[in-house]
């Protein structure tokens, strides 16, 4: 015959465990961005600069090749310090070519740098959100679904549309309609 003060203290242990269980949530936080009409717009003015960099590299990169293959072709014409200033030339167009790809769209360069300026504000909002969501529905845990962690979710664990409506609208009131209606049914 087994302890029965091992077994109570069993049945008293996953009693507890049980009861301090916390609750856990998802929230799709690309799916949030992508719904925020602030972010569109900042991210098409970031876009757009993107867009106006390339032109002047692919403008830069155009006149590199012009001038590398004309020089290449007029090289047997060329002496001393017209060779020199020629093929400096050509080489300051590269340079400048590879230091302006690289502080532009280099791993620290000025897009990386924009775009995490472009989020920072929106995952503060976002932030904000998803902590007023999870107080209100008693959630210990937040898991991002953007991150792709997430393999499986039941639509009743999924709070995206509830911290979109607050970051829309600034209160909740669809979640009052919903408890007002659950209460009603019970």
């Amino acid at each position: 015959m087994k302890n029965p003060k091992i077994i109570f203290t069993f049945v008293l242990f996953l009693f507890f465990g049980f009861s301090n269980a916390q609750k856990i949530g998802i929230v799709d936080t690309g799916y949030i961005l992508d719904k925020l009409p602030q972010y569109k717009e900042a991210e098409a003015r970031l876009n757009a600069q993107i867009d106006t960099w390339q032109s002047e590299l692919q403008n830069l990169q155009s006149e590199y090749e012009r001038k590398k293959s004309a020089f290449e072709s007029e090289k047997v014409l060329l002496i001393g310090d017209q060779l020199k200033l020629r093929e400096k030339e050509v080489m300051d167009l590269e340079k400048n070519i590879k230091t302006t790809t690289s502080l532009r769209f280099g791993a620290n360069g000025e897009i990386t740098k924009l775009r995490t300026n472009l989020v920072v504000p929106f995952q503060d909002q976002i932030w904000t959100a998803v902590k007023t969501m999870a107080e209100k529905n008693g959630l210990g845990t937040v898991l991002d679904k953007s991150d792709n962690n997430v393999l499986f979710l039941l639509p009743r664990y999924d709070y995206t549309e509830k911290v979109l409506t607050i970051l829309l609208k600034g209160s909740a009131p669809s979640d009052k309609k919903e408890k007002t209606n659950s209460k009603s049914k019970k």
